[in-house]
C-alpha cells in the first residue's frame, strides 16, 4: 500500500510539471509512473508461468493504450489552464465533451482488459486488475480535481 501512496504522490507532484513541459518530459514521467505502477500491480497480482507471461503481455498492451489517454488528458488540462480566464461557452462545451469522453474511454479500457485477463488468465487476476486500476484512477482523478478550479469559480472571487 505504501507504493500506491507513492504513485499518487508522484502523479500529484508531476501533474503541474508535466503540464508545462515538453513531450519528452511527459514521456519520461509517464515511463517512471508506469514502472512504479507496474511494481504495485505485481504486489497485488501474483502469478507464475504462462499465466504470468500472458497477464503481463496484456498489462503492457493496456498500459500503452492508457498512456495515450493520459497524454490526451494532459493536453486537455493545458487547454483548460490556457483558456480558464477567457473561457466562453463554446470552449467550456468542448472541454466538457473531451472530459466525458476521456473518462468513458478510460473506464471502458479498464473493463475491456479485465475481460481479456478473465478470459486468458483467470477471474481472480481480472478482478484484482480491475480493483487496483480503479483505485489508482480514482485517486488520480480526485487529486486532479482538487488542484484545478471549477469553471467560473475564480470569477466570483
Amino acid at each position: 500500500m505504501k507504493k500506491v501512496i507513492f504513485i499518487i504522490a508522484l502523479v500529484t507532484m508531476s501533474s503541474t510539471a508535466m503540464a508545462q513541459s515538453n513531450q519528452e518530459g511527459i514521456d519520461m514521467v509517464q515511463s517512471l509512473f508506469g514502472m512504479e505502477k507496474k511494481a504495485v500491480v505485481a504486489e497485488f497480482i501474483q502469478l507464475e508461468g504462462t499465466q504470468a507471461d500472458t497477464f503481463w503481455a496484456l498489462y503492457d498492451e493496456y498500459e500503452t493504450k492508457r498512456k495515450e489517454l493520459g497524454k490526451r488528458r494532459l493536453a486537455l488540462l493545458e487547454v483548460y489552464a490556457d483558456t480558464y480566464d477567457s473561457m466562453d461557452d463554446e470552449t467550456a462545451n468542448a472541454i466538457l465533451k473531451e472530459m466525458m469522453g476521456l473518462q468513458t474511454g478510460t473506464d471502458k479500457l479498464i473493463g475491456t482488459y479485465a475481460k481479456k485477463i478473465k478470459k486468458k488468465v483467470n477471474i481472480k487476476s481480472a478482478a484484482q486488475f480491475y480493483q487496483i486500476e480503479g483505485y489508482i484512477l480514482s485517486k488520480i482523478r480526485t487529486k486532479i480535481l482538487e488542484n484545478i478550479p471549477v469553471i467560473g469559480s475564480m470569477e466570483t472571487m
